[in-house]
């Protein structure tokens, strides 16, 4: 079923840009995630085609998209759990910035930037991906920065995504018959 519904974002949106943390050890855990051995990014279909139109709306203002995480297999966030786990984190399990169970295993949630197309660089949010404090809600930005994460947050609205407003990076699509995969991104 995850090879009908899921599509790979590198040609869904082609002008994005990837840096797949969980493929490699430049992660909050310093560990490859289970299921991750690949640097893949899939989405849901329908998912996909709305990013097209997000991607598509910031080339004309010279900006485009990076993206961390998109499609993450249950024992990803497995692993995400169990590290929280072992290293006494719970607090970041408690606190929602870990989830149990996660939208990225249906296919529906996304963790990107916004890069200026000329340089790449990244635009400055005021923090970095997976930071979790309260510096990281999306509301919590001032000057520049906020009106960075707004930029991101309305080109994603437009295109039917919510923002998960305790990290300005996340946001998720709703599809119909929502389901959690466990394709590794080895076996795509």
């Amino acid at each position: 079923m995850a090879r009908a519904k899921l599509t790979d974002l590198t040609t869904a949106v082609p002008g994005a840009r990837f840096d797949l943390r969980y493929a490699t050890s430049n992660n909050f855990t310093r560990a490859v995630l289970p299921g991750y051995g690949t640097a893949r990014p899939l989405l849901r279909r329908e998912a996909a085609a709305a990013l097209a139109q997000v991607e598509r709306e910031l080339e004309t203002k010279g900006l485009g998209l990076k993206v961390w995480d998109a499609y993450r297999p249950v024992r990803g966030t497995l692993g995400m759990v169990a590290w929280c786990e072992k290293n006494h984190r719970t607090d970041l399990l408690d606190q929602g910035y870990i989830a149990r169970r996660s939208r990225h295993n249906q296919g529906v949630a996304i963790d990107l930037t916004v890069v200026d197309l000329r340089t790449g660089s990244e635009l400055d949010m005021g923090t970095p991906f997976d930071e979790f404090s309260e510096r990281a809600h999306t509301a919590n930005a001032t000057g520049l920065q906020a009106a960075n994460r707004a930029l991101l947050g309305d080109a994603m609205r437009r295109a039917g995504f919510v923002n998960y407003m305790d990290e300005w990076w996340h946001f998720s699509f709703e599809v119909p018959d929502p389901m959690p995969f466990d394709l590794s991104l080895e076996q795509w």
